[in-house]
Protein backbone atom coordinates (compact mmCIF):
# COMPACT_ATOMS: atom_id res chain seq x y z
CA UNK A 1 0.00 0.00 0.00
CA UNK A 2 1.56 3.41 -1.03
CA UNK A 3 1.68 5.98 1.83
CA UNK A 4 -0.05 9.14 0.36
CA UNK A 5 1.81 12.77 1.22
CA UNK A 6 1.04 16.03 0.65
CA UNK A 7 2.13 16.36 -2.72
CA UNK A 8 0.69 13.09 -4.15
CA UNK A 9 -2.41 14.23 -2.74
CA UNK A 10 -2.34 17.69 -4.56
CA UNK A 11 -1.41 15.92 -7.48
CA UNK A 12 -4.50 13.78 -6.94
CA UNK A 13 -6.30 16.39 -6.75
CA UNK A 14 -5.64 18.23 -9.76
CA UNK A 15 -6.08 15.02 -11.40
CA UNK A 16 -9.68 14.27 -10.15
CA UNK A 17 -10.50 17.91 -11.40
CA UNK A 18 -8.72 17.71 -14.90
CA UNK A 19 -8.05 14.08 -15.34
CA UNK A 20 -6.68 14.66 -18.91
CA UNK A 21 -4.00 17.53 -17.55
CA UNK A 22 -0.56 16.71 -18.64
CA UNK A 23 2.60 16.30 -16.76
CA UNK A 24 3.72 20.02 -17.41
CA UNK A 25 0.23 21.22 -16.76
CA UNK A 26 0.31 19.62 -13.41
CA UNK A 27 3.56 21.09 -12.18
CA UNK A 28 3.16 24.06 -13.29
CA UNK A 29 -0.53 24.27 -11.61
CA UNK A 30 1.59 22.64 -8.20
CA UNK A 31 5.00 24.75 -9.14
CA UNK A 32 6.56 21.36 -8.98
CA UNK A 33 9.16 19.87 -11.53
CA UNK A 34 7.85 18.01 -14.29
CA UNK A 35 10.78 14.84 -13.18
CA UNK A 36 9.18 15.04 -9.72
CA UNK A 37 5.28 14.72 -11.22
CA UNK A 38 6.44 12.34 -13.38
CA UNK A 39 8.42 10.02 -10.97
CA UNK A 40 4.98 10.37 -8.26
CA UNK A 41 2.68 9.57 -10.93
CA UNK A 42 4.63 6.53 -11.63
CA UNK A 43 4.32 5.34 -8.40
CA UNK A 44 1.29 6.24 -7.47
CA UNK A 45 0.00 4.09 -10.69
CA UNK A 46 2.55 0.89 -9.93
CA UNK A 47 1.19 0.99 -6.27
CA UNK A 48 -2.60 0.87 -7.66
CA UNK A 49 -3.51 4.18 -6.24
CA UNK A 50 -4.16 5.44 -9.62
CA UNK A 51 -6.28 3.50 -12.03
CA UNK A 52 -6.10 3.44 -15.42
CA UNK A 53 -8.04 5.96 -17.12
CA UNK A 54 -10.66 3.82 -18.32
CA UNK A 55 -12.46 3.84 -15.39
CA UNK A 56 -13.99 6.76 -16.24
CA UNK A 57 -15.85 5.20 -19.11
CA UNK A 58 -19.69 5.92 -18.18
CA UNK A 59 -21.62 2.44 -19.33
CA UNK A 60 -25.34 3.86 -20.32
CA UNK A 61 -23.62 6.02 -22.40
CA UNK A 62 -21.95 3.42 -24.16
CA UNK A 63 -24.89 1.08 -24.70
CA UNK A 64 -25.24 -0.30 -21.27
CA UNK A 65 -28.04 1.25 -19.07
CA UNK A 66 -28.64 -1.22 -16.49
CA UNK A 67 -26.06 -2.38 -13.78
CA UNK A 68 -26.99 -5.15 -11.41
CA UNK A 69 -25.30 -6.95 -8.30
CA UNK A 70 -25.10 -10.64 -8.33
CA UNK A 71 -24.20 -12.29 -5.39
CA UNK A 72 -22.71 -15.71 -5.51
CA UNK A 73 -22.49 -18.91 -3.54
CA UNK A 74 -19.39 -20.86 -4.45
CA UNK A 75 -17.36 -23.89 -3.92
CA UNK A 76 -13.90 -22.62 -2.08
CA UNK A 77 -12.04 -25.33 -3.68
CA UNK A 78 -12.82 -24.30 -7.38
CA UNK A 79 -12.51 -21.02 -6.93
CA UNK A 80 -9.02 -20.19 -9.00
CA UNK A 81 -10.74 -21.62 -11.76
CA UNK A 82 -14.20 -20.18 -10.85
CA UNK A 83 -12.38 -16.60 -11.05
CA UNK A 84 -11.41 -17.32 -14.48
CA UNK A 85 -14.12 -18.29 -15.34
CA UNK A 86 -15.64 -15.03 -14.49
CA UNK A 87 -12.88 -13.15 -15.90
CA UNK A 88 -14.06 -14.15 -19.34
CA UNK A 89 -17.82 -12.82 -19.00
CA UNK A 90 -17.09 -9.18 -20.22
CA UNK A 91 -20.35 -7.92 -19.04
CA UNK A 92 -18.44 -8.31 -15.28
CA UNK A 93 -16.97 -4.78 -14.24
CA UNK A 94 -16.24 -5.85 -10.54
CA UNK A 95 -15.62 -8.41 -8.70
CA UNK A 96 -15.13 -9.03 -4.71
CA UNK A 97 -15.07 -11.38 -2.37
CA UNK A 98 -17.12 -10.85 0.31
CA UNK A 99 -18.35 -12.05 3.76
CA UNK A 100 -21.46 -13.18 5.12
CA UNK A 101 -23.98 -15.33 3.48
CA UNK A 102 -22.46 -15.35 -0.04
CA UNK A 103 -19.02 -15.82 -1.39
CA UNK A 104 -18.87 -12.89 -3.80
CA UNK A 105 -20.27 -9.92 -5.44
CA UNK A 106 -20.37 -9.36 -8.70
CA UNK A 107 -21.02 -6.18 -10.41
CA UNK A 108 -22.77 -6.51 -13.94
CA UNK A 109 -23.61 -4.10 -16.84
CA UNK A 110 -25.78 -4.70 -19.43
CA UNK A 111 -28.44 -3.95 -22.38
CA UNK A 112 -32.01 -4.77 -20.79
CA UNK A 113 -33.51 -7.19 -18.29
CA UNK A 114 -33.22 -10.26 -20.53
CA UNK A 115 -29.15 -9.61 -20.92
CA UNK A 116 -29.41 -9.84 -17.02
CA UNK A 117 -30.54 -13.05 -17.20
CA UNK A 118 -28.59 -14.05 -19.84
CA UNK A 119 -25.48 -12.72 -17.55
CA UNK A 120 -26.56 -14.55 -15.13
CA UNK A 121 -26.95 -17.52 -16.80
CA UNK A 122 -23.42 -17.07 -17.84
CA UNK A 123 -22.01 -16.78 -14.44
CA UNK A 124 -23.82 -20.30 -13.34
CA UNK A 125 -22.17 -21.87 -16.05
CA UNK A 126 -18.76 -20.69 -13.95
CA UNK A 127 -16.48 -23.85 -12.26
CA UNK A 128 -17.73 -23.85 -8.68
CA UNK A 129 -20.77 -21.26 -9.16
CA UNK A 130 -23.40 -23.05 -6.77
CA UNK A 131 -26.18 -20.42 -6.34
CA UNK A 132 -26.67 -16.62 -7.57
CA UNK A 133 -29.31 -13.61 -6.69
CA UNK A 134 -29.29 -10.35 -8.36
CA UNK A 135 -30.39 -7.07 -7.87
CA UNK A 136 -31.23 -4.83 -10.78
CA UNK A 137 -29.78 -1.17 -9.37
CA UNK A 138 -32.90 1.05 -10.34
CA UNK A 139 -31.01 4.56 -10.05
CA UNK A 140 -27.90 6.10 -9.21
CA UNK A 141 -28.40 8.41 -5.74
CA UNK A 142 -24.62 8.80 -4.78
CA UNK A 143 -22.34 9.00 -7.59
CA UNK A 144 -18.95 6.98 -7.33
CA UNK A 145 -17.14 9.65 -5.77
CA UNK A 146 -13.01 9.87 -4.17
CA UNK A 147 -11.86 13.14 -4.42
CA UNK A 148 -13.14 13.38 -0.48
CA UNK A 149 -11.04 9.96 0.33
CA UNK A 150 -7.66 12.78 -0.36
Amino acid sequence: MHVLDATDRRILTVLDAEPRATVQAIAYRLGLARGTVHTRLDKLQTSGALRANSLRLDPPALGWPLRARITAEANQEELEGMIADLELIPEITECFAVSGPSDLAIEIVARDADDVYRVTQEIMKCRGVIRTSTAIMLRGLIARRQHQLL
